[in-house]
């Protein structure tokens, strides 16, 4: 079985950058593969695209030599699999609020003794390279999510669970849950309660010989958090790639030239 880059990565101290899909569609994959990301994930909970759609993203990326992670849906035994036999070479699994969650997750992703994952990795078998089922255990990633006050209370416990590689920190579903609602989702928190709380998990990470991941919304914040001991951080995501390139280009257009804003459209048809 070809060998998970990001597990060697890490294994010589660097830290890894992981880019993030939420378009369906194969090109869009491809391109930001070829960009020097060490890893993409494919997110099949909120992105706009469906297992197919993800099917076919694995297949553009391919070429690329880019580590594939998805996130699933939800903590469900059956997508989880899925996404592995498709090519997945990790999963983050969100919403992940108790060890016994944990423990659940990490069964899914691992082959028997270890865990139940049923063997049939229809894709997996060609492209991750021969030998797979015997080696997957080694090579797959499973990261739980830490979203939530609950899960921060647990977190010692989550990040002890037996086989879970890494815990991956949501800030927009996990900065509301522990202010209750009084902040603001989003990324790249500066409250000095939220980076408390980030580097909370760093520390539970390491206590347990585990990997910290982040997601972030720019480059310049994920170096910090790398700094603060995060092994894999993700910045931004082809959406928000695209729309900050385009509003960029928008603008230096209309300030060289001094054309206004375009007038708001009309709609046509009603909705």
């Amino acid at each position: 079985m070809n060998k998970n880059t990001l597990k060697q990565l890490w294994a010589e101290g660097r830290p890894t950058i992981n880019g993030w899909l939420s378009i369906a569609n194969a090109f869009t994959a491809e391109i930001m593969a070829a960009q020097g990301y060490d890893s993409i994930c494919i997110d099949l909970q909120h992105g706009a695209l469906d297992y197919q759609a993800a099917l076919s993203m694995l297949q553009a990326m391919r070429a690329s030599g880019v580590v594939p992670l998805v996130r699933v849906p939800w903590l469900e035994p059956g997508i989880i699999m899925k996404a592995l036999d498709a090519g997945a070479y990790g999963i983050i699994c969100p919403m992940v609020s108790t060890p016994e969650q944990a423990a659940e997750f990490v069964s899914y992703a691992r082959y028997a003794p270890l865990g139940s994952r049923s063997v049939g990795p229809t894709r997996a078998n060609f492209s991750a390279g021969a030998n797979y089922v015997a080696e997957a255990n080694g090579e797959i990633l499973a990261f739980a999510m830490i979203e939530t006050a609950e899960a921060m209370r647990n977190l010692d416990a989550i990040a002890a669970t037996p086989g879970l590689d890494g815990l991956y920190v949501g800030p927009a579903d996990l900065t509301l849950s522990l202010s209750q609602g009084r902040l603001a989702p989003g990324f790249d928190r500066e409250e000095p309660e939220m980076i408390e709380a980030l580097q909370r998990i760093v520390a539970a990470c390491r206590q347990a010989g585990i990997r910290a991941a982040l997601h972030c919304g720019s480059a310049d914040y994920a170096a910090r958090a790398a700094g603060w001991g995060f092994d894999m951080t993700t910045v931004s995501n082809d959406v928000r790639l695209l729309a900050g390139a385009a509003e960029a280009s928008v603008k230096r257009y209309r300030a060289l030239t001094g054309a206004g804003a375009a007038p708001a459209p009309v709609p046509k048809g009603g909705y």
